[in-house]
């Protein structure tokens, strides 16, 4: 489905205008071939030649009948009353003036009228058919009243010449409408493309921070002395159960956000991270450039604050230290956050598929925002985590402050 509604308003406006455009002319060469009769009639009184304008007035019928209801019965009424409509109006015509057949432009008048058949609100490569129809039919039907009233045979000229243009116009028609339909059939291969990317990052998300959460707190839950629940889990608790029930973690942070407070390590998200990591008796040593996560967009912020906040959830929960390292380093164009720790290490490749905190909460959070990581690990010898964020155009001044 498109999202512009030009693409479909703006094709039907064109096709009703043309439409209307066509039927216009058919009914000023109708007129027009009446008013040639009448005139005719004034400079020849003996000429009898007004009954010409009964087969005009019932052609003009069948057009004004079209022109309501635009179906295709009514499109071929118009062509067999139009038809014979010309066939007793030449006739009639050429019966008493021979000549006005090659003379003037009367009877031409009546076969533009049946070409016009051709712009009635069909598609364009049919209308070129119809309208070839109209030609056709006007065409023999002067040829024919031409040999009863044996005046001289020849093309009508003006009426081709009209059908030419007609036709060149409606062909062009169909290349135009050929292109528009194509557009939307890519926008809606865009916008599925751009759906299921949104998917899979919601997906990710919520199941980050499920992990981040719940689960976390769960397992903390279990660990804790029998009823026993410290202050500080339980503010944290209370914290992520608002986040859980809102619905800010489903949007993307604002890009208003003041570039001046992300540049306050003590605002980032990595800073809170740490805190909380610290609230829960996890001794934290952090080192480096801290400004530098100021150069980190809101998106990216988060992401890095998050991250980091599961790699010192796992070394509280595994790696049986009271000790951790952050380790802030900026660069040009990318800031690197590095959590250190001396615990008993772990290989990657034998940890199970259900654990997700380093698949989800971290990998997978990292690199849905352009980062990288990369972690070693040797059993028994530690942890090492680096977490690569691209830096926004965001300048800050490089300070250190150790311990955060």
């Amino acid at each position: 489905m498109s999202l512009d509604p030009s693409q479909r308003v703006g094709p039907q406006m064109l096709n009703r205008a043309f439409t209307r455009l066509a039927h216009v002319v058919g009914y000023i060469c109708l007129c027009g071939a009446i008013l040639d009769v009448v005139g005719y009639q004034t400079s020849a009184p003996t000429a009898l030649i007004w009954p010409a304008v009964f087969p005009l007035s019932f052609a003009l019928a069948a057009l004004v009948l079209l022109d309501r209801f635009r179906t295709t019965g009514y499109a071929v009424a118009f062509l067999v009353i139009g038809g014979l409509s010309q066939y007793w109006f030449a006739e009639t015509l050429l019966s008493h003036e021979p000549s006005l057949y090659s003379s003037t432009l009367t009877i031409s008048l009546v076969n533009v009228a049946l070409i016009m058949v051709g712009g009635s609100g069909f598609v364009a490569r049919t209308g070129i058919l119809w309208s070839l129809a109209g030609f056709s039919v006007g065409q023999a039907a002067s040829v024919l009243a031409a040999l009863q009233t044996r005046a001289p045979i020849g093309l009508d000229e003006v009426a081709f010449e009209i059908e030419a243009a007609l036709v060149l116009v409606l062909w062009i028609g169909s290349r135009s409408r050929a292109r528009q339909r194509t557009r939307p059939q890519l926008d809606r291969a865009a916008i599925d493309e751009e759906v299921s990317a949104l998917r899979y990052r919601i997906e990710g998300r919520a199941a980050a921070l499920m992990h981040d959460t719940v689960l976390g707190h769960l397992a903390a839950i279990v660990s804790a002395p029998e009823a026993s629940l410290r202050p500080a889990l339980k503010r944290a608790i209370e914290r992520d159960l608002e986040v859980l029930l809102g619905e800010g973690w489903l949007s993307d942070p604002s890009p208003e956000l003041d570039a001046q407070g992300r540049s306050d390590w003590r605002r980032s998200a990595v800073f809170a991270a740490v805190q909380e990591a610290r609230e829960q008796s996890l001794t934290v040593e952090v080192t480096g450039d801290l400004a530098a996560v100021g150069r980190l967009d809101a998106e990216r912020d988060t992401a890095a604050g998050l991250a980091v906040k599961q790699c010192l959830v796992n070394v509280l929960r595994h790696a049986q230290v009271e000790h951790a390292e952050v380790v802030i380093i900026g660069a040009e164009q990318e800031i690197s956050i590095m959590v250190i720790d001396s615990g008993r290490g772990f290989s990657e490749e034998h940890v199970g598929v259900d654990r997700l905190g380093l698949r989800q909460s971290v990998r997978r959070r990292i690199e849905s925002v352009g980062g990288g990581v990369k972690l070693w690990s040797t059993p028994g010898r530690g942890t090492s985590i680096m977490l690569r964020l691209p830096a926004s155009s965001v300048s800050t001044e490089p300070a250190t402050v150790p311990n955060g």
